[in-house]
């Protein structure tokens, strides 16, 4: 494994634990990182991407999930939740990954939803792609097993825009946790490769 591909690996890792990191905040908290979230929005709109870095908006865009990943493989209870979205994730993918069906009709839905909203504010075209993502998150990744349950508390998780916006950043994860698999990464990786991953990025976080 070239150090190129073991950077870009850990970088599809880190976005697939920012997306999971931000739902853990949504869900507990009723606010979230918005450069983080709007890294994560944009990551779906771009599938034909030349690099990893283009995906992400650049490596400084998923500086909360490169930490949030160190931290979880450092053993802080504290990101729990963030880990197990990210394991439930990873599941999910492979089922994911048989069903041309659902990755055209999301592909297709994505194509559409990019498009939305030009003429609008930043924030008011993100929550406007937001909700278009959480129906088309609901028409296809919600039936698929296992689903992933999310802990919160009932008056953010009650809230039309928290919820759209949960659903968004998993599929993002999902998204990320597609390319972590391409590049060739595997539950393997996370139970025994947990020390070249961490060295792979503090080297990210120190740039």
């Amino acid at each position: 494994m070239t150090a190129n591909t073991a950077k870009n690996r850990t970088l599809a890792l880190a976005g697939v634990f920012q997306a999971t990191e931000l739902v853990r905040q949504a869900a507990g908290h009723g606010t979230w990182s918005g450069y983080a979230a709007s890294s994560c929005l944009g990551s779906l709109f771009k599938l034909e991407s030349e690099s990893l870095q283009e995906i992400y908006g650049g490596r400084e865009k998923l500086r909360l999930g490169i930490e949030t990943l160190l931290a979880v493989l450092q053993g802080d209870e504290r990101y729990t939740e963030s880990l197990r979205y990210s394991v439930g994730l990873m599941q999910i993918e492979r089922k994911f990954q048989r069903s041309t069906r659902l990755q055209k009709k999301i592909g297709d839905g994505l194509e559409k939803i990019a498009t939305l909203g030009a003429e609008l504010e930043q924030y008011e075209r993100e929550d406007l792609q937001a909700h278009e993502i959480s129906l088309l998150y609901s028409d296809t990744i919600s039936t698929l097993s296992p689903r992933i349950v999310v802990n919160g508390k009932p008056q953010y998780l009650k809230t039309e825009r928290t919820v759209d916006w949960v659903r968004t950043l998993l599929l993002a994860g999902l998204r990320s946790a597609v390319l972590w698999r391409q590049l060739g990464g595997g539950r393997f990786d996370l139970m025994f490769g947990r020390k070249k991953i961490m060295r792979e990025a503090e080297a990210l976080l120190l740039g």
